[in-house]
């Protein structure tokens, strides 16, 4: 089991502490990265509010950012942190909750048509990442609707639009994008969890048609998937800023 545990759990991970163990467990690249479908969706909307904007993300750290992730490495430990049960449940319940009541308070905003998607969001946190209803939500479709879909809708939703705006199908398209970025994520990090975490050992070699070999290893398999994730995971957030520029006005 040396080899396996040689390699960290993922590549943004850190060891030192607790304070690295909460950086690992609230997966910095990846959290940005689901954000930045909110914010895609927010900036598609006919109009832009920057404070209901600033809202929607900042409900979305907390709810996936802090609480699905706290939930995530409390079902299993896949990270492998020192962080507390205790700890990993409370930063879940309070994140979860904050998360919430900032859906709440925007709908003086939004109208009661938010409501149903706060209600979704909760039930997507607790459901994905406890994998409950045995473990229906937990899978790669789960996934990409949860963490891709669901943040681009509810980014372009809570910015109150006329559903009969052309620009509401913009949106549809961004939320299909989301949905298919997040499943390309699933894609990837799938066979890189396995190959840092559950794997012991892996042997081989590439044969290549000028007779000439490659060494087959963890290395070999590892580095283009995580490589691939690294620039995912600047792509969508410089995606998102760029959209958002457009909307600042005079620039």
């Amino acid at each position: 089991m040396a080899e396996a545990d040689s390699l960290s759990p993922a590549f943004y991970a850190r060891r030192g502490g607790a304070r690295w163990d909460w950086w690992t467990v609230l997966h910095p690249p990846y959290t940005l990265w689901h954000l930045s479908y909110a914010a895609i969706g927010a900036a598609l909307a006919p109009h832009l509010d920057w404070l209901i904007l600033g809202a929607t993300v900042l409900a979305f750290a907390l709810a996936v950012g802090i609480a699905a992730h706290a939930l995530d490495e409390w079902n299993g430990r896949p990270l492998r942190t020192g962080i507390s049960d205790r700890a990993l449940w409370s930063a879940a319940i309070v994140s979860l909750a904050a998360a919430a009541a900032l859906g709440i308070a925007v709908l003086p905003h939004t109208g009661l048509v938010l409501i149903p998607f706060v209600v979704v969001g909760v039930v997507l946190v607790l459901g994905y990442n406890l994998e409950l209803f045995g473990g229906a939500l937990h899978t790669d479709l789960g996934f990409a609707l949860a963490w891709g879909a669901f943040p681009a809708a509810v980014g372009y939703v809570a910015q109150a639009p006329a559903f009969n705006s052309p620009r509401t199908l913009g949106a549809v398209v961004a939320v299909i994008a989301a949905t298919a970025l997040s499943a390309a994520q699933r894609r990837l990090s799938t066979p890189a969890r396995m190959l840092r975490r559950r794997a012991v050992n892996v042997t081989g070699v590439v044969e290549l048609a000028d007779g000439s070999t490659m060494p087959l290893d963890k290395a070999a398999l590892l580095n283009p998937l995580d490589g691939a994730l690294k620039l995912l995971s600047y792509a969508v957030p410089a995606i998102a800023a760029a959209v958002l520029l457009s909307r600042v006005p005079h620039w």
